[in-house]
């Protein structure tokens, strides 16, 4: 009888809990989670999570208020992440209608939740705007470093999908190459950039008065709410014997600060005084 009464007092906190929003339930085939999340300026937005079992990965999809589409991509079995973006170019100044970037930097370790647990997120009210539990810190990142697109397959066979518009637009770090070095990928797919040490007079882009000049950009990207480690619960059968189960994820919010040269302060334009 004890026994059962805690089973229902367990159900019934569970079920308090599912009133919250983000569950864990059975793998649905083919579905997605959309989430809508309130951006840093105010605005709502909804993002598009998918995990691919198969592939071992995630993505995570979303557009800020100025029109760019951020796309955040993991490989868990190459443990690498990839940031594309696709920024609304100023046709009046001669860009294109977009300009797309990518970033490409080994994947940390509990940075988001794994693959298997992302397919079974579902949501008790999907109009509800989530905020983050937690608001992770800044990441600074020099990306000194651009990736061959035609190569980079050895790295992940998502960065060919992911970063075909970027072709010359491709960055990684420094203490990545030199980790992928030792794991024997080929190092004919990196080309190291131009450094402020190696050429004094390379400014930050914000401060170069010619278009066309050499400098150091800066790009500015945050995921305003993603999964980022499981919750797990405590029980007890009916002879006192515990154990734990998933019960729910934390959410967490990530801004990253991208440094990184370009030939042309044109490449660059968001990167300006004001």
């Amino acid at each position: 009888m004890f026994g059962v009464a805690r089973e229902l007092t367990r159900l019934f906190a569970v079920v308090l809990w599912l009133s919250a929003a983000v569950v864990v339930v059975p793998v649905v085939p083919g579905s997605e989670l959309r989430v809508r999340v309130r951006l840093a300026d105010g605005l709502i937005t909804e993002e598009v999570l998918e995990a691919d079992g198969e592939r071992d990965s995630i993505s995570l999809e979303f557009k800020q208020g100025d029109g760019t589409l951020v796309t955040f991509v993991v490989d868990f079995k190459q443990d690498i992440k990839i940031f594309r973006a696709l920024i609304l170019g100023e046709l009046e100044r001669g860009q294109n209608q977009y300009q797309a970037l990518c970033f490409v930097t080994r994947l940390n370790r509990n940075e988001i939740i794994p693959s298997e647990s992302m397919a079974r997120l579902r949501q008790k009210n999907p109009l509800a705007i989530r905020l983050a539990e937690e608001r992770r810190g800044l990441e600074q990142l020099t990306m000194s470093a651009a990736v061959n697109l035609s190569r980079a397959w050895q790295l992940s066979s998502h960065i060919h999908n992911m970063c075909s518009e970027a072709r010359e637009a491709i960055y990684t770090r420094e203490a990545d190459v030199k980790y992928w070095l030792e794991k024997g990928i080929d190092g004919s797919m990196f080309e190291v950039l131009p450094q402020t040490t190696e050429r004094p007079s390379l400014q930050p882009c914000h401060s170069a008065k010619d278009l066309w000049q050499p400098c150091l950009c800066t790009y500015n990207l945050r995921l305003e709410w993603y999964p980022c480690l499981l919750k797990y619960c405590r029980s007890r059968d009916s002879v006192g014997k515990g154990s734990s189960y998933k019960c729910g994820i934390k959410s967490c919010s990530k801004g990253y600060h991208f440094t990184y040269f370009v030939p042309q302060k044109q490449l660059c334009l968001w990167d300006e005084e004001t």
